[in-house]
């Protein structure tokens, strides 16, 4: 297959970035990455070679930087932005809004004006389920009314806004706002998965560190919500589903401009301690756990109808719970200090 799309993809050498990226190269496309390396390792970049046998571009530098993008952007002529790049953890922007306001919200501004400068007008961008608050209903459509909770998703909604107004001004631009759910889960091959630094924000890795004794304990974010076992239903999605749903958003681009919003998400909601159960079963390990306080920010049910992404991008998801939990067992066994190995 030849070279279809040149992509660059900014945050690739992170989680969600780098699952991305290798199922863009086995779909034919070239992709150049652009991290900062804040909350990732340029290990992942060696890996994601690894795995597709390809030789890919890798830029060290923030999408702030203004010099080094367009440096980036002179040098390669690109088709599409998929644009992961922020920071991303929903407590820590509540401790320091104004960090996450100049990362996620001045980063990306200076990288559209780069874009245009280049006329380079797709873009796939990174949002989130955050966008819909506290959902009046379940399962959240792509329609919904918008709100907030906390800095996190304000940048995503602001992002999403400002894409929006970008568009308004000039309909050359075509412009997809993926709203993912939660990923989890890892490649395959136990080659790459999620690695996050210090204590993990996150249920899955949480786990996985617990299983494997790195952490002692796990925290159950409050059992007094409106659900069935008292704790948070969350849509968890598989990274690999997900990283499938940029490709079919790129290529899906061509034929057709505009503003495109779509959720990615499984449509099932599983609760903190259905996830422990499942994980427990995949790998063979008990996670001893406690009931902590609520955490801010936190809603109490979230899960997507996803039915606009198959109808329109051809896409859904593949995989269920068992094979998320077996996948970042798998990962987290072959990594045991993630991509410090």
């Amino acid at each position: 297959m030849g070279i279809e799309m040149k992509i660059l993809v900014t945050g690739g050498a992170g989680y969600i970035g780098s699952h991305t990226c290798v199922e863009l190269i086995n779909a034919g496309h070239e992709v150049v990455i652009v991290d900062n390396l804040c909350n990732s390792n340029i290990e992942s970049v060696k890996r994601i070679r690894e795995i597709t046998g390809k030789d890919i571009e890798f830029n060290e530098a923030d999408i702030s930087d203004r010099e080094k993008m367009e440096k980036i952007f002179c040098n390669n002529n690109f088709d599409a932005v998929i644009h992961f790049a922020g920071l991303k953890a929903v407590g820590e922007s509540c401790e320091k809004p104004l960090e996450y306001f100049i990362n996620n919200i001045s980063g990306t501004l200076v990288m559209l004006d780069i874009m245009k400068k280049y006329n380079v007008k797709n873009i796939v961008f990174s949002s989130s389920a955050t966008v819909y608050g506290t959902p009046k209903t379940v399962p959240i459509k792509e329609d919904f009314p918008l709100s907030v909770t906390n800095p996190y998703g304000r940048t995503k909604l602001m992002l999403e806004e400002i894409l929006q107004d970008i568009y308004k001004a000039d309909n050359q631009w075509n412009v997809t706002l993926l709203r993912y759910f939660n990923p989890i889960g890892a490649h395959k091959s136990g080659k790459i998965g999620e690695d996050p630094n210090g204590i993990p924000n996150n249920l899955l890795p949480y786990i996985t560190k617990v299983a494997i004794g790195e952490l002692p304990i796990l925290n159950v974010f409050a059992n007094d919500y409106p659900t069935e076992d008292g704790t948070c239903i969350r849509d968890y999605i598989h990274v690999v589903d997900l990283a499938d749903g940029h490709v079919k958003a790129i290529e899906s681009i061509k034929d057709n401009s505009g503003v495109r919003i779509y959720n990615l998400g499984t449509g099932n909601g599983y609760s903190v301690l259905e996830v422990i159960k499942n994980f427990e079963k995949a790998s063979g390990k008990q996670i001893p756990f406690q009931i902590a306080d609520r955490r801010a920010g936190d809603v109490a049910v979230c899960y997507a109808d996803s039915s606009l992404a198959k109808k329109e991008l051809g896409w859904e998801a593949k995989y269920g719970i068992e094979e998320m939990c077996r996948d970042s067992w798998n990962w987290q066994v072959n990594n045991p200090k993630g991509y410090g190995v």
